[in-house]
């Protein structure tokens, strides 16, 4: 198989699963994680390697490291692994998912991006979702789950409520990095992290399973224990759930081997969690949550979110705004291009850079 972000926390459950599975690894791609990257090379001994950049490809002890994003697009192409697992962090995940859409491949995907900016563009039918909601929602949706009901009524995924879920709202802005950054449930790479704390990133999933599932009829509220993932209401009144513990090697699993028949994660022992809390997720104290349904609506301006979140948490990171400035750019970028369409590929582009340039002159 393919693994691109292979030092990422995926990609390094995508490793154990091939580990254990004795698959092969035929490229690795990754960022700046050179040390990882070389034990994972010394380990899987990969045909192809790729790299961010040309720093980085000086410390790899690999004859013919690649870097950039035309490398990965080359190596795809070069490839005979029929499996990419794309587990790129951002909008660099894009192009990679639509090469690989281009040439046939099975696309076990993990990269939000790749949806929510051209999701209009992509055949969902060759994609295998890895985020944990979706993998719920396809395992309960799945031909193996025999629902006697089978239409649904409405598709539920869950939200941890992130780091700053129990904070009273109007210390919201007072919130450091730090704070934002120390999750309660899990530890991830830090967009991932600041994104669960404004609720972007469950804005996000919602746009996926628009295109996954297609359908409108999705909604998400917060599981503050995180081991109810997805929920069903089916058209009976009847409701069905999957719970597992928050380890993503479940959904790696599926995803590379289509079927499993032995033990990949310990069950949860309900017995043991004992009670389970339910939230809205409140728009007070997740302004992004006021635009849920217009971006289901029109998807389209998931590329104007994607684009403003990523400015704004630059400026978060380097201590130019505050908490909650991340979600008044958002908010703002969509009040300015609400009326957006679009009809290409290249357009998506276009209006990246353009509302790039917007948040640019409007907030820095």
């Amino acid at each position: 198989m393919v693994v691109l972000g292979s030092t990422g926390s995926i990609g390094v459950n995508t490793l154990e699963i091939a580990k254990k599975y004795n698959l092969d690894i035929e490229v690795l791609v990754a960022g700046n994680n050179y040390k990882l990257l070389n034990k994972q090379i010394k380990e899987f001994k990969p045909k192809y390697v790729v790299v961010k950049d040309k720093e980085t490809a000086k410390k790899i002890d690999f004859k013919n490291v690649n870097w950039g994003e035309e490398a990965i697009l080359e190596v795809l192409e070069q490839s005979e692994s029929n499996l990419v697992v794309n587990a790129l962090v951002g909008e660099a995940g894009l192009k990679p998912t639509l090469k690989a859409q281009s040439l046939n491949k099975k696309i076990a995907l993990a990269n939000k991006e790749s949806l929510v900016i051209a999701g209009k563009f992509i055949d969902t039918s060759k994609i295998t979702p890895i985020d944990s909601e979706h993998f719920g929602l396809w395992y309960l949706l799945s031909s193996k789950f025999q629902v006697p009901s089978s239409k649904f009524k409405k598709l539920y995924i869950t939200a941890s409520g992130g780091a700053l879920r129990d904070w009273p709202i109007e210390k919201l802005n007072e919130a450091t990095l730090e704070d934002v950054l120390n999750h309660p449930n899990w530890s991830m790479g830090k967009k991932i992290t600041i994104d669960s704390a404004t609720m972007v990133n469950k804005l996000f999933e919602l746009l996926e399973a628009r295109w996954l599932f297609k359908t409108t009829e999705i909604d998400a509220f917060i599981e503050t224990k995180s081991i109810i993932h997805a929920l069903i209401e089916w058209i009976d009144g009847s409701t069905t759930a999957h719970i597992s513990k928050t380890d993503m090697k479940l959904p790696i699993a599926f995803a590379i081997l289509e079927k499993i028949n032995d033990e990949i994660l310990v069950p949860v022992n309900l017995l043991k969690v004992g009670s389970l809390e339910f939230r809205e997720i409140e728009p007070l104290h997740y302004p992004v949550w006021n635009v849920k349904d217009l971006l289901l609506h029109n998807p389209d301006l998931g590329v104007v979110v994607n684009t403003a979140n990523e400015f704004a948490i630059e400026m978060f990171l380097v201590k130019r705004i505050g908490f909650l400035d991340i979600s008044t750019i958002i908010l703002k970028s969509i009040e300015k291009f609400e009326n957006i369409r679009i009809n290409s590929i290249d357009e998506i582009f276009e209006i990246k850079n353009e509302v790039r340039k917007w948040c640019e002159s409007n907030f820095i």
